[in-house]
């Protein structure tokens, strides 16, 4: 316990002894001498008797009382002035939680990508404390919303993101599964449907078919280090880090890779970042002809499970919703503990050992009067 305002028990010491210091001179200079009254000679013999000793030692022992409880009422309310309190320190959990969400965009991932992007408008408006960024990847990599707690914003992208996997989807089941691919035999109004769909996914394309050409496309380990790098202080341990990737891991590289998945997932495990990943289904998987689902689930689940976390794949039981409700139950988040220091007043002893006091000292007073 310490004393706000120590000042107030040095002016009442000071007062104290101010007050003594007078009483006790007016005392010694004669002007508590007798003055008025009758006189009364041989009172030995009345003090003497067993009635006068014992109102005697009563009248003393309840100017003693009188005096402590006037002593103890009078420390009591100079600690009240003084103000009594404690400084108490207070631990607070912030969220400290880094999500990036990395979306392999190639066009066979449309209808898995436009579920993710449809629910998670829903969880960001819910969050409190978490950053969230969010990276599209094909041949290159996007970061389409760096890390941030602005979740209005991140809503309003994710919106965008929808509206662009829709037209994914247009061009492919309404377009090329119909008419097929030969531009050239479309009617003129489908045609300029075409053209009016690509200028738009243009705008995405743009950024992630970068040197397609030449490198490929699905490049899962550089989406996945790329999503990795875009934390920022990647060696703070003071954040829980996650990785929640969409892909069908079917790799479509002309040559070596930047990192290929296996050093992705090295890294990642490295830099305590653990990454979840959404998967399709069997029946929903793309090209089985020329890629063995089975192998890409395997490596893919392997890759992930290294970091500590898991694949899961996208069915008609194990909706994305429910994925990505599991993925919030399982990462524990990480809590930086925030210390501050309030203070706190603690005037209850002081009070209660003033009206004890008072409570004595008017009880003496008053057996004192009869």
């Amino acid at each position: 316990m310490e004393l706000m305002n120590k000042w107030a028990i040095f002016i009442g010491v000071v007062g104290a002894v101010f007050a003594i210091a007078v009483s006790l001179f007016f005392k010694l200079n004669g002007k508590e001498k007798y003055v008025t009254g009758t006189r009364v000679s041989n009172t030995s013999l009345l003090k003497s008797t067993k009635l006068y000793k014992s109102l005697s030692l009563r009248y003393n022992v309840l100017r003693v009382a009188l005096a402590i409880g006037m002593i103890g009422s009078f420390v009591s309310a100079l600690i009240l002035v003084a103000r009594p309190y404690r400084n108490q320190d207070v631990y607070t959990g912030v969220k400290k939680r880094d999500i990036i969400i990395c979306m392999d965009v190639s066009y066979s991932l449309y209808d898995l990508n436009g579920e993710l992007t449809d629910y998670l408008k829903g969880v960001v408006r819910g969050l409190a404390g978490d950053r969230i960024g969010i990276n599209i990847f094909n041949t290159s990599t996007v970061t389409y919303v760096p890390l941030t707690d602005d979740y209005d914003y991140v809503a309003q992208k994710l919106d965008d993101l929808s509206d662009y996997f829709v037209m994914q989807k247009e061009l492919y089941t309404e377009i090329y599964d119909v008419y097929g691919y030969e531009y050239y035999t479309y009617p003129a109004d489908v045609q300029k449907w075409h053209d009016d769909l690509r200028e738009k996914l243009e705008y995405y394309d743009a950024g992630t078919l970068l040197n397609n050409t030449n490198r490929g496309s699905s490049l899962i380990g550089e989406g996945l280090g790329t999503a990795l790098y875009s934390f920022p202080y990647i060696d703070d341990t003071e954040r829980t880090r996650v990785i929640i990737m969409s892909t069908d891991n079917e790799l479509n590289s002309f040559g070596s890779q930047i990192m290929n998945l296996d050093e992705a997932s090295t890294y990642c495990k490295n830099k305590n970042v653990t990454v979840f990943s959404l998967f399709p289904s069997e029946e929903a998987f793309y090209d089985p002809e020329h890629y063995s689902y089975v192998k890409c689930k395997g490596e893919l689940e392997k890759a992930v499970e290294k970091t500590g976390g898991l694949l899961y794949v996208r069915t008609a039981d194990l909706p994305v919703s429910a994925i990505v409700q599991d993925i919030q139950r399982q990462e524990v988040m990480m809590v930086n503990m925030v210390m501050t220091r309030e203070t706190q007043d603690m005037p209850q002893n002081a009070f209660i050992a003033l009206f004890l006091c008072l409570a004595f000292t008017c009880a003496a007073g008053l057996v004192l009067q009869k």
